[in-house]
């Protein structure tokens, strides 16, 4: 079809004469709303980047076994989701004399996480806190 013809028929139809193909011998057009086009091209693009969140699951070095469990399975859900997952160990009072209770802890679900995550930041001391950074592999 020639130039003329097809953008006189784009207008009867109230689109836009897009050339998709301009290498091809001849250049392959197309007859359709290239703002439309536009939009969903940007909402495609958007949608593929997901923004990975840091997720923070609070814990006490004196944790039960069952509650700790518990825990567990929730830093589990994060990582599979594709979310970071930040540990937080609050020690109160006279607890932050026995750090290692809490360094036990931290073992057991470096552990558990092995295959399925990455440790991004170490369990380090912050005060009367002690945190770990858990990325999905």
């Amino acid at each position: 079809m020639d130039i003329r013809s097809a953008i006189k028929r784009a207008q009867e139809q109230e689109f836009d004469l897009v050339e998709v193909a301009p290498g091809a011998a001849p250049p392959v057009c197309r007859i359709m709303d290239y703002g439309k086009y536009r939009y969903q091209q940007s909402k495609k693009h958007s949608t593929k980047q997901r923004t990975i969140s840091l997720k923070e699951i609070k814990l006490r070095p004196q944790i039960n076994e069952h509650d700790l469990l518990f825990k567990l399975k929730s830093i589990k859900k994060f990582l599979e989701h594709g979310d970071k997952a930040k540990i937080t160990m609050m020690f109160r009072g006279r607890e932050i004399v026995h750090a290692s209770i809490g360094k036990k802890v931290f073992e057991r679900i470096i552990a558990e996480f092995l295959s399925a995550a990455n440790i991004e930041q170490p369990a380090r001391m912050e005060g009367n806190r002690m945190t770990m950074v858990l990325a999905p592999k």
